[in-house]
């Protein structure tokens, strides 16, 4: 980017200072440090309110010390000094904390009441109550570092706060940049902001930026350094997704044109009833984009049950008419199994069966190609995919091995795109001649400003009316701790939903008692506090554990019960879907296996257990399973945790409504950031610095703006080099990944 930002920390703050901030913060560039931002700002005339401190984390807080005690040690030799300190908080009881010091002597001549200190620590819970063990600690009543400066403009200092780790302290952080903003000649560096933009929003200059947002002298001056950093990443961010999407749009790819006579007009005419005006006009829209010689790129959200799958099943056949095949990719065996059976029931005749030799030119042959298929099968899918004769080809990541060929792969429909990294993608991709298009599905709402940020080289359209004969699904919370005699209520609502002719789906977060549960990378799962509860680990609810109970279970005496988990045999699984869908089976038994695209109508209850163990999408992902057929559904959400736990609010979210995109607003603010981008997936932290997504959705439309007329009018960035550095450095390995999620 600039040679200044990449030369080596030691040549501008020594080895000493360069080697310890390389060790904990892995850090070893100017510009890593000069961009290692403040978390936030304290005041140096306020206490922190103690009320707010987080568990199990490295903390930085500024108190009062109330008392402070010193006695011997009595299992070993030394002594302990207890120090207790407070926010003061005013008329309210005051928070207070309780700090020890092994050997403290420091602590024990210079923490005297009523002096105003900043400690550095883990918060831990102690018999109870919460506490610091050994901090680090700075006193604040006299300031050695800043001399000179008069004492009330020295309150009104706010001091940064940076992400420290257990062994460096935020203020030893702190030091370390204000040596480096003395050595490094901040006016050179390069602004990868362009004029006219900094000028518009009036943002300050680069250097004045970094001076103030490390060493601010007031408020005002970090949030304007704020202001412009953030910017600027949302400025870099956007461009670099615009640059993708420009140059996926500069490939090539076969134009894939409606035929007035063929497969597709012939399904719409046997089509039982009439799309909504949402699919109509989506399918309006891929029609077009399909008819291009670029390829299309784009992600269809919709609802559960609003109808996605019809609106692909329509892109597919007018590239089969245009003489190309698609291929659908689903996330599990049981889900392509089940795709491939609702396509075919949907095509009707249409739907040529390899088997039969067809009927006549008027049909597609509709191939189901998986990992666990006898191997004589799976050798003819393969041929009738790489031959042409099959149309459309539905899969789990099988299609993606080296050996699946296509003799002219045209579409591409991802479903769940949450499960398919961008290297499938790309694999599947490289299977076409010329980019085929892409169609990526998702039932998982995602913010339009999420949206923007994480799929934004992808053009989005959504389905937001469920079709007609959808029923309202009711879901309730289940709080066994206020109503232990509901446990067994369950059952007998369960025995009248079974005695009605409907059906019973048992959701499970674990498969057996030797199991951690059944999760899907990047939800949100529970902390180890959260499962802690009171009284220790609690024993979760397993399939196996209940499929035993409920052998047992008086008010379901006669009913077949049968367990499904991803460990079984495939050849199981389907035979238990199978004996679902024909309704022999009454009350399944399930993880969240059956969370995506199990359709059976005449399911109308599910219960899940400890659901306070899911995500809010996962929750709401798993209840649009019921009430499919026309029927009212009923889920309850089954948990042992009390009223006023922290993991009830996910509960209570879904039960309030069933706006998937309301839910997916609230996921976010419940989440941490990082996940929703994808840090979980790569075990990295979030990608974005001072950006939020759901705080920042104005400056990052801007920012979009912005890219999008900057990469329009000169898509190599070749007159916006320090832009393109600054994408290039942003775009770091792990990022470019995270980015090209979709």
């Amino acid at each position: 980017m600039h040679a200044e930002l990449d030369l080596g920390l030691e040549r501008r703050i020594g080895k000493r200072s360069a080697a310890v901030i390389e060790k904990h913060l892995g850090i070893s560039t100017v510009g890593g440090l000069l961009n290692y931002f403040p978390r936030r700002y304290l005041s140096r005339g306020e206490l922190t309110p103690i009320s707010e401190v987080p568990l199990d984390e490295e903390v930085t807080l500024i108190a009062r010390v109330v008392s402070n005690s010193t006695r011997p040690m009595r299992a070993r030799r030394g002594s302990l000094t207890d120090v207790v300190i407070s926010d003061d908080a005013g008329g309210a009881l005051p928070g207070t904390l309780k700090v020890s010091f092994f050997n403290g002597f420091r602590a024990r001549a210079e923490l005297q009441p009523g002096r105003r200190a900043m400690f550095s620590g883990k918060v831990t819970r102690y018999g109870g109550s919460l506490g610091l063990t050994n901090p680090d600690f700075l006193l604040l009543d006299e300031d050695p570092d800043t001399p000179g400066i008069d004492p009330e403009k020295l309150a009104a200092m706010p001091i940064p706060v940076y992400p420290a780790t257990a062994k460096l302290t935020s203020w030893s952080i702190q030091k370390v940049i204000s040596t480096l903003l003395d050595t490094v000649d901040l006016e050179t560096l390069g602004d990868p902001l362009p004029a006219e933009i900094a000028a518009r929003e009036k943002f300050l200059p680069l250097a004045d930026a970094y001076r103030l947002i490390h060493a601010p002298q007031t408020p005002a001056d970090f949030q304007r350094a704020r202001d412009r950093f953030r910017y600027q990443e949302a400025l870099v961010l956007q461009s670099a997704l615009a640059r993708r999407r420009a140059q996926l749009a500069a490939e090539e790819a076969t134009a894939r044109r409606p035929a007035p006579d063929g497969l597709l007009p012939a399904f719409d005419r046997q089509l039982p009833f009439t799309l909504t005006a949402g699919q109509a006009a989506v399918g309006k829209t891929l029609s077009g984009e399909l008819a291009q010689d670029s390829p299309m790129n784009r992600l269809l959200q919709g609802e559960v049950g609003s109808g996605k799958t019809i609106v692909a099943l329509r892109a597919m056949l007018q590239v089969v008419d245009a003489g190309g095949q698609a291929a659908l990719l689903a996330p599990t065996e049981v889900l392509a199994a089940q795709h491939y059976e609702s396509i075919r029931r949907t095509l009707g005749p249409l739907s040529r069966d390899g088997m039969l030799g067809g009927f006549g030119p008027d049909a597609v042959q509709v191939t189901l190609l998986t990992g666990s298929m006898p191997t004589a099968a799976r050798k003819q899918a393969m041929l009738d995919a790489a031959s042409g004769t099959a149309g459309i080809v539905i899969g789990t990541h099988a299609l993606l091995s080296d050996n699946v060929t296509f003799y002219d792969l045209g579409l591409i429909v991802v479903d769940e795109q949450h499960r398919f990294g961008v290297e499938q993608r790309d694999a599947l991709r490289a299977k076409a001649s010329k980019p085929p298009h892409l169609l990526v599905m998702t039932a998982t709402p995602i913010p339009r400003t999420v949206a923007m940020t994480v799929f934004g080289d992808l053009e989005t359209s959504v389905l937001d009316e469920l079709p007609a004969g959808r029923a309202p699904i009711s879901t309730h919370v289940v709080g066994l701790a206020e109503h232990p005699a509901w446990a067994t209520r369950i059952w007998s609502r369960s025995r009248e939903e079974i005695d009605a002719g409907h059906q019973v789906y048992v959701v499970c977060p674990k498969i057996g008692a030797d199991d951690d549960g059944d999760f899907t990378p990047g939800e949100a799962e529970p902390s180890a506090a959260d499962l802690e509860g009171e009284n220790g680990s609690r024993e979760l609810a397993s399939v196996t554990g209940v499929v035993e109970h409920l052998q047992d279970e008086p008010a379901l005496a006669g009913v077949a019960v049968a367990p499904l988990h991803g460990r079984q045999d495939p050849v199981l699984k389907s035979e238990t879907m199978a004996s679902f869908t024909a309704n022999q089976t009454k009350l399944l038994v399930s993880t969240t296996v059956i969370e995506v695209g199990v359709d059976v109508h005449n399911a109308t209850l599910m219960v899940i257990l400890d659901a306070d163990r899911f995500g809010i999408s996962q929750l709401h992902q798993l209840r649009g399973r019921v009430g499919r057929g026309g029927l009212p559904g009923t889920c309850l959400l089954v948990t042992t945790l009390e009223p006023g736990h922290p993991s009830r609010r996910r509960l209570d979210a879904v039960a309030a409504t069933t706006d998937g995109f309301e839910l997916s607003q609230e996921d976010l603010k419940l989440r941490r950031e990082g996940d929703i981008l994808g840090a979980s997936q790569s075990g990295g932290r979030s990608t974005l610095k001072l950006l939020r997504v759901l705080e920042h959705e104005d400056v990052i439309a801007r920012a979009r703006q912005d890219a999008q007329r900057i990469v329009a009018a000169d898509p190599s960035l070749a007159g916006q080099p320090r832009l393109a550095a600054a994408i290039e450095e942003y775009l770091n390995p792990e990022k470019e990944a995270f980015l090209e999620r979709g």
